[in-house]
């Protein structure tokens, strides 16, 4: 019997169970999610969607990737920073991407926030990684209902604060818990997904900013 919240997949892999076995959410499931991540301009893009989201489905968002990419240059914060009406204008009419001018113009004043935290730490990588969570911090099992019971955790409402009081929006605790997640920063492919234990070993060779 398949653990609670696994699904095997045509290859018979198993693996967790909320990207449903649809193509694009299992490619995205098994290369990109829990794995760590250092790079500035992925975690900013990370972090953007993730806003994003809110109120949407992470399908939703994936599958808008792309033009969100074309859209805010690559999510490159030194770029974004410098945008100004006409972008915002540009951005919502474009119907590749969510056109909400509030998470729009968050995205703007985020890049410029990134800026002050990359002057700072250095990296926005050394920033977030310094508050990668201990062992206390973790179930002694991640299972699907762990997982579920704890849409934030201490970190995550530690980040969020910090971030806000830093001046960035669209940063709550449930988003910087769904950032993390899928930064590597904890490990939450549950028990019995066959990238738990890939992730672990990724966790163990990765060299932290």
């Amino acid at each position: 019997m398949t653990a609670k919240g696994i699904i095997t997949g045509g290859d018979g892999l198993d693996r967790c169970a909320w990207h449903a076995n649809l193509d694009d959410y299992q490619r995205y499931h098994d290369e990109e999610w829990g794995k760590p991540m250092a790079d500035d301009i992925r975690l900013f893009e990370k972090i953007c969607l993730e806003g994003f989201q809110s109120g949407l489905s992470w399908l939703t968002i994936l599958r808008k990737r792309e033009s969100f990419r074309a859209a805010f240059a690559g999510f490159d914060f030194n770029v974004v920073a410098t945008f100004g009406d006409a972008d915002i204008e540009r951005c919502l009419a474009d119907t590749g991407i969510v056109r909400h001018r509030g998470k729009i113009v968050s995205t703007i004043n985020n890049a410029k926030r990134a800026q002050e935290l990359k002057a700072e730490f250095g990296s926005l990588a050394r920033y977030f990684w310094s508050f990668e969570p201990g062992g206390n911090e973790r179930p002694k099992t991640v299972t699907w209902e762990a997982i579920a019971a704890n849409p934030t955790t201490p970190t995550s409402t530690l980040i969020s604060k910090d971030l806000k009081k830093r001046g960035w929006t669209f940063v709550g605790p449930t988003t910087v818990y769904a950032f993390m997640q899928a930064m590597g920063l904890v490990n939450d492919h549950i028990e019995g997904c066959y990238c738990r234990e890939r992730n672990e070993d990724l966790r163990r060779a990765f060299v932290r900013p």
